[in-house]
């Protein structure tokens, strides 16, 4: 925004930063500076300026179905009939050299049937009906492992790519490295259940130590998308404009006057000019009620099971059709952790997301969206091959299976495996770094040069790893 002659000169003699914050809250209110200054979306700064990418992208966007908790990739994705027909028996004696297993007992195969889907004739579980339906347009990667079983290194490897803490995520990385094509909304949305945080909260989109307008904004599904975007009381855009300006040019010669603050003046800035931007185009990103009744039912709204998980999806639809680069979605809590009653819990995750989950894929592709939007559905880790508890299955960094969609991914495929009874990644291991630098790619950029000088050292989301794209994923 830009600074106006309209505030006069008496009133800025008469009125100090502080005096203007005290009487004017309730314009600023409009501007969601109440919350800007005291919660986490004061660090989530406008990332709306446009860049360049490294080559023509595959990608413009990409849309994270996070499944918090690791789902049990031998219930879902991965077919065992071994692991099937030797269920009860003592596990081998390579398992107990890798895992520390508590309270583990012997083999525990899966319950439910496989079968193959479309043309490809790739095998999904039958918990996953709606899913498998698109198997055509989805490449299954079976051979993923990860460094850590405990939730919370796993979460920062897949999300930010090391398991030490403070480090940015993808999200914030796309974020930094392309903007958001639409200058009223935020390069980087989260959207998960509005009552409560995930497992290691914030930490799951955060910038690190990027600058803090690269993490991401979290946007209710319900009610307000963001709080106090709108002011409590009406005013009319004139007074709000002369308010803005006002702040602009107060702003400015604060700046000017504290060097030192600049950085972290500037970022504050920009977080007030978005909240002001999105008053103009957050409502309407997030208003479903524009949404046909027959898309409404496709993503399962209305529905106990599907409401709120198909609301997110729907919403990431809009979002991304506006330009917004990175949305995240998150499930209600850590829902797959499945340490007892593995099979029970299993089939309630998925009645929650199997149908919102396809919605997405198939709306995208309706509407022509899905070849220049990258999916991607998978949790920190999968699960043990073997009982915990009885009928659990605990956290298990050795194997797992992911899956991604659009984007210029080649669908009808499942690439890498585990071994027979679905222990080890043994055919194309896929590790957690190889994820990442594909995803960069899809959206144009190199992972090696995707960069962030640190105290001197140019760190990268790939960091010290050899990391490979996945080509043989490609269209």
């Amino acid at each position: 925004m830009t600074s106006s002659s309209s505030a006069s000169p008496e009133l800025l003699a008469a009125l100090s930063r502080r005096d203007l914050f005290s009487r004017t809250a309730a314009g600023f209110a409009g501007m969601a500076v109440g919350s800007l200054l005291n919660q986490d979306f004061a660090r989530a700064e406008s990332s709306s300026t446009l860049r360049e990418p490294h080559f023509p992208p595959q990608a413009k966007a990409v849309i994270q179905l996070f499944q918090h908790g690791g789902p049990s990739h031998m219930d879902l994705l991965d077919p065992k009939p071994e692991l099937t027909a030797r269920n009860g028996q003592p596990m081998p004696k390579y398992f107990t050299d890798l895992v520390k297993i508590s309270a583990h007992g012997n083999l525990l195969g899966s319950p439910f049937k496989f079968q193959k889907y479309g043309q490809s004739g790739v095998e999904y579980s039958e918990l996953i009906p709606h899913t498998a339906s698109c198997a055509d347009d989805i490449a299954v990667i079976r051979s993923m492992y990860s460094e850590h079983n405990n939730h919370e290194q796993a979460l920062w490897h897949i999300h930010t790519g090391r398991i030490v803490s403070g480090r940015p995520t993808i999200g914030a990385w796309a974020s930094y490295a392309l903007g958001s094509e639409n200058q009223n909304l935020p390069a980087y949305v989260v959207l998960r259940n509005d009552s409560s945080l995930p497992t290691d909260g914030t930490r799951n989109w955060s910038s690190g130590f990027l600058p803090p307008k690269y993490q991401g904004v979290h946007f209710r599904h319900s009610g307000t998308p963001v709080l106090y975007l709108q002011p409590s009381t009406p005013i009319t855009d004139k007074t709000q404009q002369l308010r803005r300006d006002l702040l602009y040019k107060m702003n400015s010669e604060h700046r000017e006057q504290v060097p030192r603050l600049a950085p972290e003046l500037e970022a504050r800035i920009a977080s007030y000019e978005l909240a002001g931007r999105m008053q103009l185009s957050a409502g309407a990103a997030l208003n479903l009620a524009e949404e046909t009744q027959e898309t409404q039912a496709l993503y399962g709204l209305g529905q106990p099971n599907t409401d709120s998980y198909g609301k997110r999806c729907l919403i990431a639809r809009r979002l991304v059709e506006r330009g917004v680069r990175y949305v995240q979605i998150f499930v209600e809590g850590q829902i797959w952790d499945t340490h007892s009653k593995n099979a029970d819990t299993t089939k309630k995750c998925c009645e929650q997301t199997d149908k919102p989950v396809a919605a997405l894929l198939k709306d995208l592709k309706q509407r022509g969206l899905l070849n220049n939007v990258l999916v991607m559905w998978g949790g920190e880790f999968g699960r043990t091959p073997v009982s915990q508890s009885g009928d659990g299955r605990d956290h298990h960094k050795q194997g797992f299976s992911m899956w991604l969609a659009g984007g210029g991914i080649k669908g009808g495929q499942a690439y890498g495996a585990t071994d027979e009874l679905g222990y080890h990644a043994v055919e194309n291991r896929v590790m957690v770094a190889d994820l990442h630098a594909t995803v960069l790619h899809q959206l144009g950029l190199d992972h090696k040069r995707v960069t962030y000088d640190v105290h001197g050292r140019e760190e990268r989301l790939t960091d010290v790893y050899d990391a490979k794209v996945l080509r043989p994923l490609l269209a």
